[in-house]
């Protein structure tokens, strides 16, 4: 998948996915309702910051990083 997400966006996008982790982990809810909510979007935010794409900005055609890859 081609990179859109910029740095500064991967930054916060990381901090969030730990911030949504720790919400599934310490909430006073059910197992299935903090994994099904904080877990997976705790993930998805991790997982995206880590690939350095995101599939909903693929799919509007949107990007925020700043250069456009190299072709070689």
């Amino acid at each position: 998948m081609k990179r859109n997400v910029g740095n500064v966006e991967r930054l916060f996008r990381v901090l969030g996915g730990l911030v949504l982790i720790t919400c599934a982990v310490m909430a006073p809810l059910s197992l299935a309702v903090r994994l099904g909510t904080f877990g997976v979007l705790g993930a998805y935010m991790l997982f995206s910051a880590l690939a350095g794409s995101c599939l909903g900005y693929a799919l509007m055609g949107r990007s925020t990083c700043p250069v456009e890859p190299r072709r070689g």
